[in-house]
């Protein structure tokens, strides 16, 4: 990976029962190399078993290990985010079943956490309970999590959040920078409820041996008559990757671009059968493999962006993500057990057409098959946002229409990395911002709608299937300013296509509406809509729009009419 955002920090940590007759705290780190180093970070963790729950002990021992083994299991494409909250909630469900296998209330599996993940120049910090992260910079000490306690007198308090405690995990999360010589200290209630700020700061500072200044920490608490378990970390930021531009080029440019390529020649051991496609920034070839006599297409870039790392970053990118998305309505990229001598990548060849000559070859459609097609898109998508890739150019000629008519995804030229994103390069990273007439307005004006960006275009692809016309005609295309957002007005799809139903034409409208908070929440929702009548949707937007009356009267009639005509409508739609 030319990514490289090597870290180094030291560590030291200490965890004693103290005057309690266990020890029911957990603690541990774990600082990756390589590839993993980059995308996932190095980890710290703190639990501390609830003193009043039998099995205390057995979550705080629990949640240090699972963590610390799922969390680098997850994909590296996920944000740091995604990845420990995934985990955490995983581990809280197991904890609450646990807890509930047993009738007795005290046999609960309950702890406090805190976890630090250093990636990049960020620190991300996770926190339930009262188990505490702080930071030590410039000689000055902040406390970064704050206590989950419930007050029930001036000398009781309990905890009101905890890890197993309920089925619904809400876990405190938070994301600063990070500098050079900064010192995190991770330290159960044990400690930090034995020594003042200033005790905490001194003597994590008292040592350039982390491990010495953590046991320091431990025994002043105990000097100090803590009566709980003591345990502590300490993470200090040794050195952040600072590599410059020159440096993330050259890693870039580690492979040369290939020569134009044309029929007969061959390039590592692939003969180039003919070019399929070719544009002001990459080519498409047919290619046989003279080894396996296996056939792919082969995607070089354009010699034009030869001295742009943005571009060459980006070509690099599309391989390795692509790599990483399983879907049947997606295009497989080959990773070739062989080393490569040029810069370029490998995919299965799809026979069919792409989706812009299947709508001019289909000017009426079977509803059916349309659906089924928008459905596969669907699925495609979702695969790209299960991985947290936003694909950002959906558009008819970036999906291939098999014979059997079903649908591939088959670019990846400007999809958006969370996981990557966070990484920081030197690079001021290429903004692809889609196809004019399919990409989210909005979007374009610099606001990024996530997936509801991808849902606008899966919905103007589906408008112009079944309507061979686009949703707000040439609007798109002079849509450059704010103000212009406003004027953009939808086009029924029934003027195009009088056979639409209305609730289709209504889901299709909410799903590109100009404001996103306004539009499905997620592609499944959408989805429901177009292949199941939505009673809200029943109503024409005549009878909507004269008054509000009208509307609650309609409303309730289409109640009605929904539970006598949906399986007249579906049957006739889909047939």
């Amino acid at each position: 990976m030319y990514l490289s955002n090597e870290i180094e920090l030291e560590t030291g940590q200490c965890s004693e029962k103290g005057r309690k007759e266990r020890n029911e705290d957990c603690l541990g780190t774990y600082q990756p190399e390589g590839n993993l180093l980059t995308t996932k970070g190095a980890v710290a963790i703190i639990a501390d078993g609830v003193s009043t729950a039998e099995a205390g002990a057995e979550a705080a021992q629990y949640c240090v290990q699972e963590f610390l083994s799922d969390y680098f299991d997850t994909p590296d494409i996920w944000t740091v985010s995604k990845s420990a909250q995934k985990v955490l909630t995983s581990i809280n469900r197991l904890l609450y079943a646990r807890s509930h296998e047993y009738l007795s209330t005290t046999r609960g599996h309950v702890c406090t956490l805190s976890v630090l993940v250093i990636k990049s120049r960020k620190a991300h910090l996770f926190h339930i309970g009262d188990s505490r992260i702080y930071l030590v910079r410039n000689q000055s000490l902040e406390l970064l999590t704050e206590d989950h306690i419930t007050r029930l007198s001036e000398s009781n308090s309990c905890l009101s959040r905890a890890m197993g405690m309920d089925t619904h995990l809400e876990i405190d999360y938070r994301v600063i920078d990070i500098e050079e010589g900064d010192l995190f200290l991770l330290s159960t209630d044990g400690i930090h409820d034995s020594l003042e700020p200033s005790q905490l700061k001194q003597l994590a500072l008292s040592d350039s041996n982390l491990q010495t200044c953590s046991e320091n920490l431990v025994q002043a608490a105990y000097d100090a008559g803590s009566t709980d378990n003591l345990s502590c970390q300490l993470v200090r930021i040794e050195k952040i990757s600072d590599d410059t531009l020159n440096e993330i080029t050259d890693r870039l440019t580690d492979l040369p671009f290939p020569p134009e390529l044309e029929r007969g020649m061959k390039i590592d051991n692939y003969f180039i059968e003919s070019e399929l496609y070719a544009s002001n920034r990459s080519q498409l070839y047919k290619v046989r493999d003279l080894e396996t006599e296996q056939l792919w297409v082969m995607k070089t870039p354009s010699h034009n962006y030869e001295d742009d790392p943005a571009y060459i970053e980006r070509f690099v990118m599309e391989e390795w993500v692509g790599s990483r998305i399983n879907s049947p309505n997606v295009v497989n990229v080959h990773i070739p057990n062989r080393a490569k001598n040029f810069l370029y990548y490998l995919m299965e060849p799809i026979e069919g057409v792409p989706l812009d000559e299947w709508i001019e070859a289909n000017p009426t459609p079977k509803p059916a098959v349309a659906i089924q097609i928008v459905k596969q898109i669907a699925q495609g998508l979702k695969a790209f946002h299960k991985r947290e890739t936003l694909h950002q150019d959906l558009k008819p000629s970036n999906v291939m229409i098999r014979p059997d008519n079903s649908a591939v995804i088959v670019d990846f030229g400007s999809v958006f990395v969370a996981g990557i994103n966070e990484i920081f390069v030197p690079i001021e990273r290429d903004r692809i911002l889609g196809t004019m007439n399919y990409s989210d307005p909005v979007f374009r004006l610099g606001q990024n709608t996530g997936i509801k960006g991808d849902m606008f275009s899966l919905a103007a692809m589906t408008y112009e299937i079944f309507t061979h016309n686009l949703p707000f005609g040439d609007g798109l295309e002079n849509c450059e300013k704010p103000q212009q957002l406003q004027k953009l007005k939808y086009i029924p799809a029934d003027r195009h296509n009088p056979i639409i139903p209305i609730w289709f034409d209504r889901a299709l409208e909410k799903a590109m509406t100009i404001e996103p908070q306004h539009r499905y929440d997620t592609i499944d929702q959408f989805m429901h809509d177009l292949t199941e009548p939505n009673p809200d949707f029943l109503v024409s937007r005549e009878v909507a729009q004269k008054s509000p009356n009208a509307l609650i009267f309609w409303q309730l009639m289409s109640l009605v009419w929904f539970m006598i005509a949906l399986f007249t409508l579906i049957a006739f739609w889909l047939k």
